[in-house]
């Protein structure tokens, strides 16, 4: 198959409030090529985690409402009935959330688990899938594979929990695999290994990779592109290397700037991100902004390309050509 394995479209997750609609992601749109890692940052309560579950058709509907376009494999997954979402689900589509203690289920044994959900997709007896389950905690780095299979959750420290959800997320051998934040409660020795068995899946499996987090150290370690998120919008898409050194957004600029200099000194960025139930006309950015101008502050620009594969959402992008 050629072209990109996720293509998402001008998506949109809306939830009803007493004080009226609350668009907590409004026309997100970006692409994953087969092996590449895409990360998605930006502040706390940018979308990013609404975006992946709204991807794998985890938001309830109603409360939310969610439009847009979502295809995988050219498929459109918003408009699958919900049964052909389960058979995706962790199959063809995995997911490892951030928090693994509330991932597990702490009275069955982690051994267990990884069969129920190997079985779920995988033909075989209940003896195959173990001989199955255990290669796969071993093959994620948990020592004693066999013997640990027969421990609780709790029995296993934040990094080797972490590992095997992450064994589970790549059990089935997914065509995507989506890490929602997944080395936030981990310190920096584990969240590096961590980050090494994700590339080593994608280099030997080919897995795509959407990895979505707030540490931007950690998105210039591991993603082939960057997409940043501000209030439910996509700011600014481009190759890692291009976001890095050439941003064009003054959001990503001062996402940058607020990373701890050589002097150890934090630069925040004033103010404030808006409430997302009537959110300032135009760019959602500009209250914050140094450049904004009457345009900023009218209407809503549209993403453009700046270079190549660079795109961004700004009137008045920093160092273009």
């Amino acid at each position: 198959m050629t072209g990109p394995v996720l293509e998402v479209r001008e998506l949109v997750v809306e939830f009803l409030s007493e004080d009226g609609p609350l668009r907590a992601v409004d026309g997100v749109s970006l692409s994953i090529g087969r092996g590449e890692i895409v990360g998605l940052v930006g502040e706390s309560g940018a979308g990013k985690t609404l975006t992946s579950e709204a991807i794998l058709g985890l938001i309830r509907c109603p409360p939310g409402r969610v439009r847009g376009e979502v295809r995988f494999r050219g498929r459109n997954l918003l408009a699958l009935p919900e049964r052909e979402m389960a058979r995706i689900r962790g199959k063809e589509i995995a997911m490892i959330f951030q928090n693994p203690a509330a991932s597990l289920n702490p009275v069955f044994r982690v051994g267990d688990q990884l069969v129920e959900a190997l079985g779920l997709h995988l033909e075989g007896g209940r003896g195959t899938l173990r001989r199955r389950a255990v290669e796969i905690l071993a093959r994620v780095g948990i020592p004693a594979a066999a013997r640990r299979a027969h421990d609780y959750p709790h029995q296993f420290s934040g990094g080797m929990a972490q590992r095997v959800m992450i064994g589970m997320g790549v059990a089935c051998v997914p065509r995507l695999l989506i890490a929602d934040e997944p080395t936030t409660a981990l310190d920096v020795t584990i969240q590096a290994q961590i980050l090494r068995l994700l590339r080593e899946l994608v280099k030997e499996r080919g897995v795509s990779v959407l990895f979505t987090t707030h540490d931007l150290g950690t998105a210039h370690e591991i993603c082939d592109r960057v997409v940043v998120m501000y209030a439910g919008q996509e700011m600014e898409s481009a190759p890692s290397d291009d976001f890095f050194h050439r941003p064009a957004h003054p959001y990503t600029r001062r996402l940058l700037e607020s990373l701890p200099g050589a002097d150890g000194e934090i630069r925040d960025i004033p103010g404030e991100v808006p409430s997302l139930i009537g959110p300032p006309p135009g760019c959602r950015f500009h209250p914050r902004c140094d450049f904004a101008t009457a345009e900023c502050r009218a209407r809503r620009p549209d993403a453009h390309a700046v270079e190549g594969e660079h795109r961004v959402r700004c009137y008045h992008p920093l160092g273009a050509p």
